[in-house]
């Protein structure tokens, strides 16, 4: 004699459970490997063949140096970053401010506007071109301009305990700050080159050395993937150092 109709229920409910708990582990599982894959995709160290093997600098002695005497630590992570603490860009009179003296000095071709806001021509060239991935920009207001060594970077390299002034001379600093496309200023975030490089690689050269005078300036220290990374960027320079 078979199962009788109780017996039939009771079985499909075993049968209805074990399935909804396959499904449940296995969405579980996948959520998990994304996670994973999702983390490694923004903080592993970028993958050695991804690196260019160009001659090294002929004349970088001075850059090759200045890394070699950069400290390189883990970095210091921990929630004491606040974006609040580094202020904005600070006014120079006349109506500049570090972000318009930017646009003038790495623009080609700009007109004054209205007080310092220097404009492009409308039926000229773009004034401005992205070096991260050479993307040419007509419209100022377009541009963006990127702390080359990101303000949360140099918290977590060494810049934990400075003051207000400290925070707002490194925040404005010309030599720190590029003018930039929204997109590649988007990608690179506040990632260091161990995990971020620009799509420009005709960049490199001048992007790493630029990076590292700017570390060295403040003493600010690397972890082995920046480090590694920036002697990779280097390595493309034509002889006679940076481009």
């Amino acid at each position: 004699m078979g199962p009788g109709p109780a017996e039939h229920t009771h079985i499909q409910l075993l049968i209805v459970t074990n399935l909804e708990t396959s499904m449940s582990t296995a969405r579980t599982l996948r959520t998990t490997v994304l996670t994973l894959l999702t983390t490694l995709t923004l903080t592993a160290c970028l993958p050695s063949h991804d690196t260019a093997t160009g001659p090294a600098p002929g004349n970088g002695d001075v850059v090759n140096t200045q890394l070699a005497a950069l400290a390189v630590r883990a970095e210091d992570t921990g929630a004491h970053y606040r974006r609040d603490d580094w202020g904005d860009w600070t006014s120079h009179g006349n109506g500049c401010d570090t972000r318009e003296l930017v646009l003038r000095d790495q623009g080609h071709g700009t007109v004054p506007g209205k007080g310092c806001k220097p404009t492009c021509p409308a039926n000229g060239p773009a004034c401005w071109t992205s070096p991260y991935d050479n993307t040419p920009l007509h419209n100022p207001a377009n541009v963006q301009i990127d702390h080359r060594v990101p303000v949360k970077e140099a918290v977590r390299s060494g810049a934990r305990t400075w003051n207000q002034q400290q925070r707002e001379r490194f925040y404005n600093d010309p030599t720190n700050l590029v003018a930039v496309s929204a997109h590649s200023n988007t990608s690179k975030g506040d990632r260091d080159p161990g995990t971020w490089r620009p799509s420009n690689r005709d960049n490199w050269c001048s992007y790493a050395t630029a990076y590292i005078a700017t570390k060295a300036t403040y003493h600010l220290s690397v972890d082995q993937c920046e480090h590694d990374a920036l002697a990779a960027m280097l390595a493309t320079c034509a002889p006679g150092g940076a481009r």
